[in-house]
C-alpha cells in the first residue's frame, strides 16, 4: 500500500545515462545548498566524478565520498556512511547514496535491498533527505521492481510519483532467507571454554586459504566478536564453520539466540550503554555480511575477499 512521504523522505531516482543521473541528483543537491543543509553524496567512483564535475566550486560545500569502498558491505552503509554523517548534524541534512550498481553480486543483492529497508526504519520522523539513484539500463527489471518496493517516492525523467508497490516488510520478508553452509564446510562447537582459541585458529585457517594481513586479523577480530556474542547472548555456545569461495574465505556463526532489533549491528546503540557493539564493528570489518534468525536461532555469515 502506498503511502504519503513524511518528514523522512526516501526516494528513488530511476535514470539512464547521465543527462537523467544529473538532472535528479544535481538539482536535489543545490536544493540543499541554497537551503544551508549539509550534503553528502556516496556514490560508485565513477558517477562521484561526474556529480563533482558538475558542481563545480560548489563541490567544496558537499562531502564526497565513494561508495565502492566506504559501502562494499551494504550492511555498513547506514552506520558508516549515512547515519555518521547525519548524526554530525542537528539540522536537516540531504545525502545521494547509490548503494546498488550493475557489478554487484547476486550474493550481495539481498543485503542491498534490505540496507533500503531499514533505512525507512532508522530515519522514521526524522527531517532527513536520502535519494537513492538507480540506473535503469544496467540493472535488470527485477531490481527495479525491487526499488518500488523499497522507496516511497519514485523520480524519473518523466516526473516524480508515489510509489504504489511500496511495501519495505514485504521485501524484508522476501530477502531475509535461511543460511545454508556447504557440506565440506570445517566445523568448530564452541563454548566458554574454546572461546579464548577460536581467534587464533581462524587467523591460521584464513591464512591458509590465502587471506593476507591486515585484512586476516579483520576476519580473526570478526569471529572472535560473533563467537563472543554467541556465548554472552546466543545461549552460551554455537557452532562456527569456515570455508573458502573462489577468492574469499567465509565464516558462519550460528547460536541459540534471537535478534529481535532489525537494526542491530546497523546502529550504533546509546554512547553511555555497555556492549551491543559486536555486530555493529563486524559490519565495519567484513566485505559482505549476512545474517538470517527465527526464534531460537540465529546465523550470522561474514565473507572477506583474499
Amino acid at each position: 500500500m502506498a503511502e504519503a512521504p513524511g518528514p523522512f523522505r526516501h526516494p528513488a531516482l530511476l535514470y539512464r545515462g547521465d543527462t537523467e543521473y544529473l538532472a535528479g541528483v544535481v538539482p536535489f543537491l543545490f536544493e540543499g545548498l541554497d537551503r544551508g543543509e549539509p550534503v553528502a553524496v556516496a556514490v560508485p567512483e565513477r558517477n562521484l566524478k561526474i556529480i563533482e564535475d558538475a558542481l563545480g566550486e560548489r563541490a567544496a560545500d558537499v562531502r564526497l565520498i565513494d561508495m565502492c569502498q566506504a559501502g562494499r558491505n551494504p550492511g555498513a552503509i547506514l552506520p558508516s556512511v549515512l547515519l555518521a554523517f547525519a548524526g554530525e548534524h542537528t539540522r536537516p541534512v540531504r545525502i545521494v547514496g547509490e548503494p546498488m550498481w550493475a557489478d554487484r553480486t547476486a550474493v550481495e543483492y539481498p543485503e542491498c535491498v534490505l540496507h533500503e529497508v531499514v533505512v525507512n526504519d532508522a530515519f522514521a520522523g526524522r527531517d532527513v533527505a536520502v535519494l537513492c539513484p538507480y540506473d535503469t539500463a544496467a540493472l535488470p527489471p527485477e531490481v527495479l521492481a525491487d526499488v518500488e518496493r523499497t522507496h516511497p517516492e519514485l523520480w524519473g525523467a518523466v516526473g516524480r510519483s508515489v510509489s504504489a508497490r511500496f511495501d519495505p516488510e514485504g521485501a524484508r520478508a522476501d530477502f531475509t532467507r535461511p543460511l545454508v553452509p556447504p557440506a565440506a564446510a570445517v566445523v568448530r562447537r564452541f563454548d566458554l571454554g574454546q572461546l579464548a582459541s577460536l581467534r587464533g585458529f581462524a587467523e591460521i585457517w584464513a591464512a591458509r586459504h590465502g587471506l593476507r594481513r591486515p585484512r586476516r586479523d579483520d576476519f580473526a577480530l570478526a569471529i572472535a566478536e560473533l563467537t563472543t556474542n554467541s556465548v554472552l547472548y546466543g545461549g552460551g555456545s554455537g557452532v562456527l564453520r569456515l570455508w573458502a569461495e573462489e577468492r574469499q574465505v567465509v565464516g558462519e556463526v550460528t547460536d541459540a539466540g534471537t535478534i529481535v532489533e532489525p537494526l542491530a549491528g546497523r546502529v550504533p546503540p546509546p554512547a553511555a550503554t555497555l556492549g551491543g557493539r559486536g555486530l555493529l564493528l563486524v559490519n565495519r570489518l567484513a566485505d559482505l555480511v549476512r545474517t538470517y534468525w527465527v526464534p531460537g536461532r540465529t546465523t550470522t555469515r561474514v565473507h572477506f575477499r583474499c
